[in-house]
């Protein structure tokens, strides 16, 4: 029920906002809004406010919205009324109502992005993680446990860092754009700065999935290498293993972290077999040794070891929070990055060169509602500001029956003085249907693959 009504409420919002846009521009612009409908379909409520003109309706199926405005390519307008047609008025207030409704959602996200700065989050410290041999990380020379101060791209002024999460934005961003990511870290032994380069820039695969962070051997944030709950009958707890155990050395191997010890016990299969091997671990601050075999798992193509325990304990957190200002800046500075990535992963999945599978449809947005809702406010803010971005964007995509496409007629018509003859406009409008459909065709596909693959 969690997961559908959040998403219902996301869906009733944005939609609510992107028509929003449209009626208040149309009505500032002096232009009569017939009806302002939530939803397409059977009208379930149905209001008309003393004094105006606009019927408000929320509709049976929530999957979109519209605001009819008073135009003579659609019906008959009395000679009276005909300044308050939406075709009769000047090009500059038709693009303004156009474009409101995009504008609109962006507008959201901001204010979104905003207010969760100004509540502040807890989110973990840029803390690095064990790398991984062979990886971008690794290559620049980490090890784990080093602590980001800032962050940036080269040529550019480095930023500061507040958060792992931000650490994460900057190396998408940089895969995405073809750009090497500079850091300055400090070492945890010696407390030395130093600034590194990830080589983002040259990984082949842009698509901001897992696969694309186990490259570049940050997965996650610095955690560590604690027991936490065993599973009954399982490899770690018939070694004599227990919870909140701290794991120091894997056979020879100084264990960094968590994420180092989990590897350790993957790689522990040789030829299929499991190898027993002697574990050093600090229990009550006694450093006692145990003899592990990890089990053997099937995992895709590869037999890897499991011994049946949590490995690692919650990373650090930090506040991270804004005042007014900076809050609001913050917001603005958001919206613009969101904005930016998702036309460039557009871009790259139309020309090939980042896959489809990154197209996301109902089933996996109500699945991210569901789940950004039980983890509390702030986190449903910002998937709200997140698909309120990706909805004004979308919106704005030159593709006839979008916003888009309808600024894109205003900019022929400014251009040559002249409207897009109708016949044009009904078949473009064919081709943006079928563009349309076949997105969402492919986005449903990816949702079911998803849930069922």
């Amino acid at each position: 029920m969690l997961t559908i009504g959040s998403f219902l409420l996301a869906l009733v919002l944005l939609i609510a906002v992107h028509e929003y846009g449209h009626y208040r521009m149309a009505v500032a612009c002096g232009v009569k809004v017939l009806r302002f409908s939530i939803g397409f379909g059977k009208p379930l409520y149905v209001w008309k406010p003393v004094g105006s003109p606009t019927e408000f309706v929320i509709a049976a199926f929530p999957l979109g919205g519209y605001v009819r405005m008073l135009d003579e390519r659609e019906e008959s307008v009395p000679v009276q009324e005909r300044h308050l047609a939406f075709n009769t008025q000047p090009l500059r207030s038709r693009v303004a109502i156009v474009a409101a409704g995009p504008l609109a959602n962006l507008v959201l996200a901001a204010a979104l992005y905003a207010l969760v700065s100004w509540i502040g989050v807890d989110q973990a410290a840029p803390v690095l993680s064990y790398p991984g041999q062979g990886t971008v990380a690794e290559q620049a020379g980490l090890k784990g446990g080093e602590r980001v101060l800032k962050a940036g791209f080269e040529g550019t002024e480095l930023q500061e860092l507040a958060s792992f999460e931000r650490l994460r934005w900057f190396l998408t961003q940089g895969a995405v754009e073809g750009q090497n990511v500079q850091l300055l870290v400090k070492s945890p032994s010696t407390g030395l700065e130093r600034e590194v380069s990830l080589k983002t820039a040259a990984l082949t695969s842009t698509d901001p999935n897992a696969e694309l962070f186990m490259k570049i051997g940050l997965t996650g944030p610095f955690s560590r290498p604690v027991l936490g709950e065993l599973m009954a009958g399982g490899a770690a707890e018939k070694a004599g293993l227990l919870r909140g155990d701290l794991v120091l050395t894997v056979g020879t191997t100084p264990v960094v972290d968590a994420q180092h010890l989990r590897q350790l016990i993957k790689s522990s299969v040789v030829d299929r077999q499991v190898v027993p091997t002697p574990w050093r671990v600090e229990r009550n601050n006694t450093v006692i040794e145990l003899s592990v075999s990890p089990d053997l798992k099937q995992e895709g193509e590869l037999v890897v070891g499991k011994i049946g325990a949590y490995v690692g304990e919650r990373p650090e957190l930090v506040l991270v929070q804004y005042g007014l200002a900076d809050g609001l800046w913050r917001g603005i500075e958001q919206t613009w990055e969101v904005s930016s990535l998702t036309l460039k992963m557009m871009g790259k999945m139309v020309l090939g060169e980042a896959s489809l599978k990154n197209l996301s449809g109902p089933l996996s947005i109500a699945e991210y509602a569901g789940k950004s809702a039980d983890l509390g406010l702030t986190s449903y803010l910002v998937f709200l500001a997140l698909i309120s971005v990706s909805l004004g964007v979308l919106n704005l995509l030159p593709l006839p029956v979008l916003d888009g496409g309808h600024l894109m007629y205003y900019l022929w018509e400014g251009v040559t003085g002249k409207t897009v003859p109708e016949v044009w406009i009904a078949r473009l409008q064919q081709v943006g249907m079928f563009l349309i459909f076949a997105m969402m065709l492919t986005a449903l596909f990816n949702d079911l693959t998803r849930l069922f693959g």
